[in-house]
């Protein structure tokens, strides 16, 4: 049986109450709206944005979904996890206040920001897996105490992963820190010293310290190394190598692993919407604005993240007329979602529904 995944053409040009509407009667389509109870907590998961990067979310696009949820419940909050890497999301504060910065205040979303691993990232629940793996996850606890998640997510390219979306927003972004550094803890970066040039930029982003300048080249100390790939992004030589094959794989199967715990939590009470506007090679971790890399399409929603991904990822082709994620970066990014239709967190045919706008 095909998974419907419902899809709405929007562009960045339109007004935001204009995309709000599409958003809202997306959302609606979906049917989700009316399993969520009075005395429910709703976290809507999102990504705020680095500081200095242009393509998340918008706050007011999500508005009328919000204002949906609301009818349900008055227990809905905005929602992410600190990161790994050091920086403005790694604790709550200063997280909060860059999702402020970013728009997302109280006058305008009409719900609070809860930092789902609390202060510094280490508040967590583990939760059995038993998978292939993993065998325990670490998620960030307010999502284990919350009753229902719609996962908004902004489909972009990822150093790592090849496609982030619905299923890198809940495995990855639903993680503690220590979930994090677990899934990551595969991927270790190394140096090849003929193309160095032995700059130092690296050892600027490298948020563990685990960069040292030597006699002609830089090298990384995997003792220290978490694998966040930020060396990768910002070096300018190709001096920074991976083992996609085997590195990206591993990535990408506890990724999925960590979405099926998250998703089995909540059972019938998540969905996922897809923003595939602003589509950049990299993630919205990055500090920085990007170019699309291809023309805005509009928004996928779904209640099952491994078909409203493979649609987007689809949808983006057909738009780009190629594969613009491997174009960004030559990673086979259908592993999570093979990975995933096999452990049993979704499918990966469906069948593709257009309203009307």
């Amino acid at each position: 049986m095909k998974s419907k995944v419902f899809f709405i053409r929007a562009r960045r040009g339109e007004p935001a109450e204009e995309i709000a509407r599409k958003a809202r009667e997306l959302y609606l389509a979906l049917g989700f709206n009316e399993r969520i109870e009075p005395e429910d907590f709703v976290a809507l998961k999102i990504h705020f944005g680095e500081k200095g990067n242009k393509g998340h979310v918008k706050p007011r696009w999500i508005t009328g979904i919000i204002d949906e949820v609301l009818k349900r419940s008055q227990r809905a909050f905005l929602s992410d996890s600190n990161t790994l890497y050091v920086g403005n999301r790694s604790n709550s504060v200063d997280h909060i206040r860059l999702a402020w910065e970013h728009g997302f205040t109280p006058d305008v979303v009409k719900v609070p920001i809860i930092i789902a691993d609390g202060l510094v990232g280490r508040d967590k629940t583990e939760v059995r897996v038993d998978g292939q793996r993993i065998k325990s996850s670490r998620i960030a606890s307010a999502f284990l105490m919350s009753d229902a998640m719609v996962c908004l997510t902004h489909v972009t390219g990822h150093v790592q992963s090849g496609v982030g979306a619905a299923i890198k927003n809940l495995g990855m972004g639903c993680a503690s820190r220590a979930g994090k550094l677990d899934q990551h803890s595969v991927v270790h970066p190394r140096i090849e010293a003929r193309k160095c040039r032995n700059c130092g930029v690296c050892i600027q982003y490298c948020p563990a310290g685990a960069i040292v300048q030597l006699n002609g080249h830089v090298a990384i100390d995997d003792e220290k190394c978490i694998g966040c790939g930020e060396c990768l992004v910002v070096c300018k030589f190709g001096a920074v190598k991976m083992k996609w094959d085997e590195d990206s794989r591993r990535l990408q199967e506890k990724m999925a692993e960590y979405a099926l715990a998250v998703k089995n939590h909540f059972g019938e009470k998540i969905c996922f919407i897809n923003f595939i506007m602003q589509v950049t090679k990299d993630c919205d971790c990055m500090a920085k604005t990007q170019e699309s890399i291809v023309e805005d399409i509009g928004m996928a929603a779904s209640l099952d993240p491994v078909a409203v991904d493979r649609a987007s990822i689809d949808l983006v082709k057909q738009q780009a007329g190629r594969d613009a994620f491997r174009a960004g970066y030559n990673i086979d990014w259908s592993v999570q979602l093979s990975y995933g239709e096999k452990i049993g967190l979704g499918r990966q045919d469906y069948e593709l529904v257009e309203i009307e706008s």
